[in-house]
């Protein structure tokens, strides 16, 4: 059995950090053995463990009874002030409010904002509709209507598969930015996936197959529409090939707008500061930036809104998709059954269908549901509000206490 080194933590070897053998390894000899057999073991020592403290020569671990900061006692020797068990109370907050900001953030973009998500892209579709939405109160009064008509799951369909095509996003950015530096045009790859997503999250209710649907229909969708296979669809179904520029263009519009939106704000933040930012204080260190980035993807998507109704248009063009009818409920015959639309565009490409918008349905028809993108971003920004609240209540109570 190899000997233990008298200065170990709890006889398992771990030197402190400012021990020059820390980290090392040294030789140590097999007990009981005569000196021309004893055999070398090399043994390696370990980091730290965060919340341990590594002992040195003349120290002894304190017992729970000793107090740590009176002078004379043996923690105040060793320099313990501070509470040594654990991380300090401090550093745990600013963990415990980045993360639960972080959480925040990310429930509500992807979450909460879901039934804005939903409406928005039918009414992005829907040239059939007199309201346009472009505000937040008529597109409150629908959407409440037709989830009093069809439940609550009519403006939560898809969410499963947008969490898909986020995945298939992330990774494909992450083997793209590995060869390429051009990690934005992962919208291409991802492609097919966001107009099966689509689909599923314009689809309505009312004929939608809960026993022939899954979660992974997203991607078999996919791949039926890439590789042209699967059941056959309308002879106005565009290839991808016509899609894939305004793609691409509209992935790399909405980095540049966002980042540069995002810089923008931050200088602004740290420019007018009086006072110098606290990098320990988790309202200078978590918020500004969270708040940026809001204000960075709201002005892209309000720039880039026009585009993005011209993709989804021509993304779902051909697939034989009925919306909801985004004008309200009507009664159809002795039960109050909600209205639904074929989705029967003809458009022969990108410029074609940026024309037919402008032509027939005026400036108004690219803004088509902009009134849903308001009520989103009003939700996100709310949220981040009431969080960064709670936070400086918090740390008004710890300072205090």
């Amino acid at each position: 059995m190899a000997s233990r080194r008298p200065d170990s933590f709890d006889g398992l070897g771990y030197r402190g950090r400012d021990d020059p053998l820390y980290g090392a390894s040294y030789p140590v000899r097999s007990a009981g053995a005569p000196a021309e057999l004893q055999h070398h073991h090399w043994v390696t020592t370990p980091p730290d463990i965060p919340g341990s403290r590594n002992l040195h020569h003349g120290e002894r671990t304190p017992q729970y009874d000793e107090p740590l900061g009176e002078p004379g006692a043996p923690g105040a020797a060793a320099g313990w002030d501070a509470p040594q068990p654990g991380i300090p109370p401090a550093e745990q907050l600013n963990r415990f409010a980045g993360f639960g900001i972080g959480l925040v953030s990310l429930f509500t973009e992807n979450v909460l904002a879901h039934p804005c998500i939903v409406f928005r892209r039918q009414c992005q579709v829907n040239y059939h509709a007199r309201c346009y939405h472009l505000t937040p109160f008529s597109a409150v009064a629908v959407m409440y209507t037709i989830t009093k008509a069809q439940g609550v799951k009519a403006l939560w369909k898809g969410m499963g598969s947008t969490f898909i095509v986020h995945g298939i996003t992330l990774g494909a950015e992450g083997i793209i930015s590995e060869f390429t530096p051009l990690p934005r045009l992962t919208a291409v790859v991802a492609l097919p996936f966001y107009c099966a997503s689509l689909i599923e999250t314009v689809q309505s209710e009312i004929v939608r197959d809960d026993a022939s649907s899954g979660l992974l229909d997203c991607v078999r969708e996919g791949l039926t529409r890439l590789l042209g296979v699967g059941a056959p669809h309308s002879r106005r179904l565009l290839p991808l090939s016509s899609m894939l520029l305004p793609a691409a263009l509209h992935a790399v519009l909405r980095y540049a707008i966002a980042a540069s939106v995002q810089r923008a704000a931050l200088w602004l933040h740290q420019r007018g500061r009086k006072q110098r930012v606290d990098p320990s204080n988790p309202l200078d260190a978590y918020f500004p930036e969270l708040a940026a980035a809001w204000a960075g993807s709201l002005v892209a998507d309000i720039v880039l809104f026009p585009l993005e109704t011209v993709l989804h248009r021509l993304g779902l063009q051909g697939t034989r998709t009925i919306i909801d009818a985004t004008d309200g409920v009507v009664a159809v015959g002795n039960g109050g059954s909600p209205l639904v639309l074929p989705v029967n565009t003809q458009y022969d490409g990108f410029s074609d269908c940026l024309h037919a918008i402008r032509r027939k349905e005026g400036v108004g028809g690219f803004y088509r549901g902009f009134g849903a993108l308001a009520m989103q971003y009003a939700l996100h920004g709310a949220l981040l509000a009431a969080a960064r609240t709670v936070l400086r209540l918090l740390l008004l109570d710890g300072k205090t206490s």
